[in-house]
This record gives C-alpha cells, sequence and structure tokens, in this order.
C-alpha cells in the first residue's frame, strides 16, 4: 500500500526516532508498504518518518542511480536501528533532493565514508564500511531518524534564498505526483 509522504514543516521529521524491537507489530507489511511508497514516489530511500513514523527504520534501493554510479547496481538494503560512524573527515559536496522537500535540490557536503551497524528485516546484525554515494544516501536517510533534513547542512545563506519554497511547502501550496501530508495547520 502506497503512504503519504510527510512534508517539510510536519514536526514528526523533526522528532528523533526511536529502536524498534523483534516483536514490532507488522514488520513485514510496514517494510513492504515503505518499499511500494519509495518506488511510486521514485526515490531511492525512505526513513519511517517521512511516512509519519518515528521509528528508526530505512529502505533503500539505489539501484535507479546505477548509470550513472554503477557500483549502485543491486544495492537494496532494508536497516533497523542503525547507527552511522563517519570515518573520512574530507567533505565531498554533491546535490541532493528528498522526497520531504519536493522541488528543491541542493549542494550538501558529506564525508564520503562511513561505518555503519544495523539489524535486517530478520534481526541479525550487520556492521559494514560504505563509501561513495551510497554513504551518502545512507547519511542522507538517516538524517531522517536523528530529526534533521539535508536543509539542515546548507548555509543559512542558502537556506534564505530558497525560503519561498520551503514556505510553499508548509502552508501546502506545493503540488506533488505523489500522495503527501502537510504539516498541520497553526491555529
Amino acid at each position: 500500500m502506497k503512504l503519504p509522504i510527510y512534508l517539510y514543516g510536519h514536526p514528526v521529521l523533526r522528532k528523533v526516532s526511536t529502536d524498534i524491537t523483534p516483536d514490532y507489530e507488522e514488520l513485514p507489511a510496514l517494510l513492504a508498504n515503505m518499499y511500494e511508497t519509495m518506488y511510486a514516489s521514485e526515490g531511492v530511500g525512505l526513513a519511517a518518518p517521512q511516512i509519519g513514523r518515528n521509528d528508526r527504520i530505512i529502505v533503500i534501493d539505489a539501484s535507479p542511480l546505477a548509470d550513472t554510479f554503477p557500483e549502485l547496481d543491486g544495492v537494496k538494503l532494508t536497516l533497523i536501528n542503525p547507527t552511522v560512524e563517519v570515518l573520512d573527515g574530507e567533505r565531498i559536496v554533491r546535490g541532493e533532493g528528498c522526497l520531504s522537500l519536493p522541488g528543491i535540490s541542493e549542494n550538501v557536503p558529506r564525508v564520503e565514508h562511513i561505518r555503519m551497524r544495523w539489524l535486517d528485516e530478520n534481526f541479525e546484525q550487520h556492521e559494514q564500511e560504505f563509501d561513495g554515494f551510497l554513504a551518502r544516501i545512507i547519511q542522507h536517510e538517516y538524517d531522517h531518524l536523528e530529526g534533521r533534513v539535508y536543509i539542515d547542512h546548507i548555509s543559512p545563506i542558502r537556506k534564505q534564498l530558497i525560503r519561498s519554497k520551503l514556505n510553499n511547502i508548509v502552508t501546502g501550496r506545493t503540488r506533488c505526483d505523489y500522495a503527501v501530508r502537510y504539516a498541520p495547520k497553526k491555529k
């Protein structure tokens, strides 16, 4: 089932997510819905806060980017309760977009080498190092679990330059090709 994507300005995107346990109800159905929602929205990653749940769950399928980044061919990850450790302090600036910030893309500095620990959908533990564009995707989605969005990493002047676009998202004047949930109206 396709779920609505929660857009910038919604409070759920600013909350730190909590770990889940193996007795999490209907996890297989939720994961299937997250993948379906990500594919229908033409994303390559989706974090649970983006569908209104503050659970430490991320799904990634980076295969659509394989034409540009061949190393991403066949890369599909389900990440439960991930932790990310930065391994390389050098920051590379690349363009990023986000399903929760439609119509906006910005250059974001991120490290190119990380180590991650996580549980898969069967709650089996994994630890692996990632680099390149996959490390960027993971960091982008991980930020959602920490209550951050990618524009938190851009300069104040860039944020000022996109203020009207951000306001359009917050006030519900942005339209998408996928189902969305806008921030609640202030009383």
